[in-house]
């Protein structure tokens, strides 16, 4: 494993503090506030603490609060049920006594049955992309300098987008993206950390998708983006440090909001996930003083 990601998996790996409750440290990204896909990641492993001989197969999540990345994450879990098949269990995230983040996970035992799922669409193999990070120290020289570091230094998630926009200078598309992706470095064979990595990773870049048709991006001046809710289904057993295609595009955006939805498959065209995500996507108001 890497040393960047093993990082990531310390990370993932939160601390018990007492029944139920477990606590995480948080990671600067760039971003002014916590990632959100570290908070999902850290959530479901709590959740999974909780969990024996059953691993999740759906996760919804409210973003309630900007999280600090300065300070320590509290995740309480509650054991809603526990039935013959599916496990149920609700988790509340913290930081200084508030709550930044509230979500519902569901585990279900191994079982067998109907097997369908969408053809994987076309895209270019992965081989003939350049990664994020090659991208980022391309155009070093023309990203802010109190943003460079953050942004050009090792990364345990690599991500090879597929028609890569210039972030500082951006242009109108389709609602469609396409991104390959996977974790640095071999694993262990530990399902539940696989998930906890893919909800991690599924939050990079995924709202991007609805402000594709507007000729903006986050980095845009006066852009206030967050993400507002984020589900993720698991379909299908995965790797996270073999290559998988994230395909996404975004049905609407109205009102302030931008609507993301996603398919996960592995090389062999396997659909081993899905995503959705609700994202606040709006133009602040210019500010004018008078006198």
């Amino acid at each position: 494993m890497l040393e960047v990601t093993r990082k990531l998996v310390e990370l993932l790996d939160l601390a018990p503090i007492g029944d139920d409750h477990f606590q995480g440290e948080s990671e600067d990204l760039g971003f002014p506030n916590v990632f959100g896909g570290q908070v999902l990641g850290q959530a479901l492993m709590a959740a999974s603490r909780t969990v024996e001989d059953r691993v999740a197969h759906s996760l919804h999540a409210y973003f309630l609060r900007p999280g600090n990345h300065r300070l320590p994450i509290d995740y309480e879990v509650h054991r809603v049920r526990d039935g013959g098949s599916f496990s149920v269990r609700r988790v509340i995230a913290r930081q200084d006594g508030k709550e930044i983040l509230t979500g519902s996970m569901s585990f279900q035992v191994e079982e067998t049955g109907f097997d369908h799922q969408h053809d994987m669409p076309e895209a270019p193999d992965f081989e003939s992309l350049k990664s994020e990070h090659t991208l980022a120290l391309m155009m070093k020289q023309y990203i802010p300098e109190h943003m460079r570091e953050k942004f050009t230094r090792d990364r345990p998630i690599e991500i090879r987008p597929v028609n890569p926009m210039n972030p500082l200078k951006p242009e109108r598309r389709d609602p469609h993206k396409q991104a390959w992706l996977r974790a640095q470095g071999e694993l262990p064979d530990d399902p539940v950390l696989h998930r906890c990595l893919l909800a991690y990773s599924s939050d990079f870049g995924f709202l991007g998708t609805s402000l594709n048709p507007h000729g903006v991006t986050f980095m845009n001046r006066g852009m206030q983006v967050a993400s507002l809710d984020h589900a993720i289904w698991f379909h299908r057993e995965f790797r996270m440090d073999d290559w998988l295609l994230y395909d996404t595009d975004s049905p609407s955006a109205a009102a302030g909001r931008g609507f993301n939805r996603g398919n996960i498959f592995n090389r062999d065209g396997v659909l081993v996930a899905s995503t959705a995500q609700e994202a606040l996507i709006r133009r602040r108001p210019n500010k004018t003083s008078e006198g």
